[in-house]
């Protein structure tokens, strides 16, 4: 009988589904967002603005006037170019697609975000974990060393890493660029609460991509993610995109708040001194251990995460339980000043 396991390639059944745990009534720490709404009038003036988006319509497939006031807000170099995306998931899977030569390897740190392994799965490409320190820290001579040696045509690097929140030191970075022989995405998700970027120095590399996402600043609800590179570079990866990947309503939606940027760089500045509050509240509690952190979120090592993480939700907190490569871990997002304080209660009560 014909049935998905005669039909389906293997790797793609062995795969696992990224799974989303249902977040209804929770205090919601397990995924990374600003927990801060924009403000009421500023809700109302969108919706206003949304109302005149002509939904009969095809969305502009390239999103000019969007990638012409991310460039100007976002300082990205005279010169580059932008490719929108549906989220950064969408620009993973584009890069992913159009370099997945035969037996071509895509390289990135571990752990590191699942997206990037699981997409070489699904394109055919050879997934090269290059294991972290036990720290999380980055073996730059390691990295170097792998990379010459198996030559990839494509590396991901997290900066900062999730799920580790560790920023690697700038000259490592640079060093694992010049190095590679292939295509460099440089993953700045978390930008906003890192508060630094290689979008300066993208002249500087002609093997280098900066990708971002809106999602983490305040905005993860419409899904757009950019990436800034060398025309050379755009122009290929535009041909992988699918005509219509970013909607009216989000371009819409991007172009209003963008242009109100200093509202969402306010709440990262906030969510920047909110977690220095966390650090020490989760540094008061015995067996817990917080990583630093140059993102919106802790890698945190308890004695039963499994346990710890149940103990939690049955108190209405919901945090992220991670892979057993991470095994003892989760990972908990920065929120309010009290959600933190929830959390903490409830953490001390879980352990």
């Amino acid at each position: 009988m014909t049935s998905p396991e005669t039909l389906i390639r293997p790797e793609i059944l062995a795969l696992k589904a990224y799974d989303v745990a249902d977040s209804d009534g929770m205090v919601k720490l397990d995924a990374m967002e600003n927990p801060y709404p924009l403000p009421a009038q500023m809700r109302r003036e969108l919706a206003q603005h949304l109302s005149q988006v002509e939904l009969n319509r095809y969305p502009d497939p390239t999103g000019r006037k969007l990638r012409a006031l991310i460039a100007q807000k976002m300082n990205v170099p005279a010169g580059m170019e932008i490719l929108l995306g549906n989220g950064s998931d969408d620009l993973i899977q584009i890069v992913t697609l159009a370099c997945a030569r035969p037996g071509a390897a895509l390289m990135f740190p571990a752990p590191s975000f699942v997206m990037y392994s699981m997409n070489a799965t699904l394109f055919g490409m050879r997934a090269l974990r290059q294991e972290l320190r036990e720290d999380f820290t980055l073996d730059r001579d390691a990295f170097v060393a792998r990379v010459k040696a198996e030559q990839p045509a494509l590396v991901f690097i997290a900066w900062p890493n999730n799920p580790t929140g560790v920023l690697y030191p700038e000259q490592d970075v640079a060093a694992v660029v010049r190095a590679a022989p292939g295509l460099v995405v440089l993953d700045e998700a978390y930008h906003a609460f890192a508060r630094k970027s290689f979008m300066p120095r993208l002249a500087e590399f002609p093997n280098l991509v900066v990708m971002r996402t809106v999602s983490k600043l305040g905005l993860a609800g419409i899904r757009l993610g950019y990436l800034a590179g060398r025309p050379e570079w755009i122009r290929e990866l535009n041909k992988v995109r699918q005509a219509y990947n970013v909607n009216a309503l989000t371009q819409a939606a991007a172009l209003f708040v963008l242009e109100r940027l200093e509202v969402l760089e306010a709440q990262a500045a906030t969510i920047r001194k909110e977690r220095e509050v966390l650090k020490k509240g989760l540094a008061q509690l015995e067996g817990v251990t917080a990583f630093p952190s140059e993102a919106n979120f802790f890698l945190v090592r308890v004695p039963d995460a499994d346990r710890t993480y149940e103990g939690l939700k049955r108190q209405g907190v919901l945090v992220r339980n991670l892979h057993p490569g991470l095994k003892g871990c989760l990972r908990i997002t920065v929120g309010t000043p009290g959600e933190n304080r929830i959390l903490l209660t409830a953490l001390r009560e879980a352990l």
